[in-house]
């Protein structure tokens, strides 16, 4: 498994819930290498986030869906708890900088900002508190999760921060290979359409025509093509009900670039 965040990490979180504590794993600095490794096979699959309850899609990570022919073959959701780490024996008062994955400093904005503390973006979670551990500056803080305050050695110094206490981040398992299994309950999409009245209501039309559910759709737009976009739909259902295959089939007629990017 090729994922991007240091242990102690919320994706090495939803790495051990999906494949368990023995998985044989290694880490890499980007999601662009996570991908880059399931394409060139020298990973089995990578472990990605792409939603967050409060903070919304990765969008990143939806461009790579776009540029890769890897496909989902699973989700599984982690509960984010922040915590504000730091070295043994400091306290609220020595802090003056907290080093964070900018998703977890936004989680956290309302603290942060209360308490004046300048904030640090880094690669991820793991990584602030690599950083605070390794430089042993009192004065520097972390937010990260309690398996990285266990991994690396640092004190909790406060465990109530973030801004909304209902805080899960969705995950992705990749694969290269295509997956498609008879249980599977969730059929993800992505095409492109041209800026144009209608375009995607005709789309939403072959939805609503077969008698779907479509639990999630997101827009980003296309490199090079101005006012043009690719769209990622999520419906449920398989590839043996025939009510998705029409549906699917109608949806690639009147789009471009369509592909199925995972059923799981």
């Amino acid at each position: 498994v090729y994922k991007r965040q240091v242990p102690g990490a919320y994706s090495y979180a939803a790495m051990i819930n999906f494949f368990g504590k023995d998985v044989d794993n290694f880490n890499v600095p980007t999601w662009r290498e996570c991908m880059e490794a399931v394409k060139l096979g020298k990973a089995d699959y990578a472990v990605l986030p792409i939603e967050n309850s409060n903070a919304g899609i990765v969008a990143d990570v939806y461009d790579l869906l776009q540029e890769y022919n890897n496909y989902i073959i699973a989700e599984t959701y982690v509960k984010i708890e922040h915590l504000l780490l730091g070295l043994p024996g400091t306290d609220l008062e020595n802090v003056t900088a907290v080093y964070s994955h900018p998703q977890g400093l936004m989680q956290c904005s309302e603290f942060l900002e209360a308490c004046g503390y300048t904030q640090c973006p880094v690669a991820n979670t793991a990584v602030g508190a690599v950083k605070v551990r390794d430089d042993g500056d009192r004065s520097q803080a972390a937010i990260a999760s309690a398996l990285a305050a266990d991994i690396y050695g640092l004190k909790i110094l406060r465990d109530d921060i973030v801004n909304n206490e209902n805080n899960t981040t969705r995950f992705i398992i990749l694969s290269k290979r295509k997956e498609y299994v008879k249980t599977s309950k969730n059929i993800s999409i992505c095409f492109s359409l041209p800026h144009e009245s209608g375009t995607l209501y005709s789309i939403l039309g072959h939805i609503k025509h077969d008698g779907l559910n479509m639990t999630s759709i997101e827009s980003r737009p296309l490199r090079g093509r101005k006012w043009e976009y690719s769209f990622f739909i999520t419906l449920e259902g398989s590839l043996m009900d025939a009510a998705a295959i029409d549906a699917l089939e109608r949806i690639a007629k009147d789009s471009m670039d369509f592909k199925i990017i995972g059923t799981y």
